[in-house]
């Protein structure tokens, strides 16, 4: 059955159940909202004049592994269909995260079993959607949205789940995910204050630049870790007062000489022998956030081994404290959040800096099957701010 078909069908029911309900009695009153009354060819349907495939790209996990080459496969199956509350996004660019695998590897729920979709977050444009959808969405606008199943060419997602952009850039995707982690955590979790010493990890990353600039915006020094004198030029422009590329300078021995009274916050996404100078580093009152350990996601564990027997003691000695962020625990601020950060990247005030691999072996990431290159790009520390991939659709699909 097509989309339309579906959408005209469930519009005639509801058609006929509010006159059986104007007819049968007074004590209850038809749905205040009115029907809309368009053509629904045009309403519910592509905006752009050819007609929706009725079969579509998609990224599965067919077998849990922390190799996400070897846990995904790349499918063929039918578009899906919408239902009331929910809108058949067409997906232009999609973002990749670390965490990726993890969920490939099946460790953010046990209980779910191959085979699942893959991928966290996209933006695109609307090209059907469900009635009850229409009220706040219309076919052709612009939207963003986290939620399961984002490596696809259409996925879809309930309206709640969305949220609309002024435009599809990808510069908008990496709000949704890595500058909203970064947003809630230095809010909720780092009591930012004027003036305080602020280490970020992998700060020329996804999530990492948007940390640095929050944490300018709150008038505090920043020190950020990278891995090129590439990125630690782009930590300059972004305000980062102290990059330290690591393949040429001791962090630890630079924290020790330049900064003897210790960091007061540290944005740590990295893990392992990283993590262990970190907490050695605190300042009296210190505080670690944790917002992921990407070098142990590989593993088979997802950890990389620490020495943690002395890690009571230094906490204590410093009056100190190691906090966990994960984003799902604060959705309720989510919306407000990416208010805000939209806000800022559109008066200038955020740069949203996104990677879609132009300087990439292989060169830019095109197509779904190119999520995989991504993967393993980001991966190998090449990548400068959000990696993205663009979706690319047939130009001649017809149902």
């Amino acid at each position: 059955m097509s989309i339309v078909t579906l959408v005209f069908r469930k519009t005639i029911t509801r058609r006929l159940q509010i006159k059986k309900t104007r007819a049968g009695s007074q004590l209850f009153s038809a749905p205040s909202r009115s029907i809309i009354d368009m053509s629904y060819s045009s309403h519910f349907m592509d905006f752009k004049g050819s007609s929706i495939p009725s079969t579509m790209r998609k990224l599965v996990v067919t077998k849990l592994s922390p190799n996400f080459r070897e846990a995904v496969s790349l499918q063929t199956v039918p578009v899906p269909t919408p239902g009331d509350g929910d809108l058949l996004i067409r997906n232009r660019f999609v973002g990749i995260n670390a965490s990726d695998i993890n969920y490939s590897a099946g460790r953010y729920d046990p209980s779910v079993k191959p085979p699942f979709a893959s991928g966290f977050e996209g933006i695109g444009e609307v090209v059907a959607l469900g009635l009850s959808a229409s009220a706040t969405y219309t076919v052709g606008q612009s939207v963003a949205y986290m939620g399961d199943g984002a490596f696809a060419e259409y996925v879809v997602m309930p309206a709640r789940n969305a949220m609309p952009v002024p435009s599809i850039e990808p510069k908008y995707l990496a709000l949704l995910l890595s500058g909203v982690t970064a947003y809630l955590s230095l809010k909720n979790l780092g009591s930012l204050t004027e003036g305080e010493n602020v280490l970020v990890t992998a700060a020329a990353g996804g999530t990492g630049q948007f940390a640095v600039q929050l944490a300018k915006r709150a008038k505090c020094h920043v020190i950020g870790t990278c891995s090129s004198d590439e990125k630690a030029g782009f930590l300059k422009s972004i305000g980062c007062d102290r990059p330290i590329n690591y393949k040429t300078e001791d962090v630890s021995a630079v924290l020790r000489k330049e900064y003897p009274g210790g960091v007061d916050v540290v944005y740590e996404s990295v893990g392992g022998s990283l993590f262990e100078m970190a907490v050695n580093c605190l300042a009296n009152k210190g505080r670690l956030i944790i917002i992921g350990f990407i070098s142990g996601y590989q593993s088979a564990s997802g950890l990389k081994p620490i020495r943690a027997e002395a890690l009571p003691a230094k906490l204590l000695l410093k009056s100190a404290s190691i906090r966990g962020f994960f984003l799902p625990h604060y959705y309720s601020e989510y919306a407000g959040a990416m208010k805000d950060l939209l806000e800022m990247c559109e008066n200038g005030e955020v740069s949203c800096e996104v990677d879609t691999g132009e300087l990439s072996p292989e060169g830019r990431f095109l197509g779904l099957d190119s999520v995989f290159r991504a993967v393993d790009y980001m991966y190998s520390g090449r990548n400068l701010g959000k990696v993205v991939v663009e979706v690319c659709h047939p130009v001649s699909s017809k149902l």
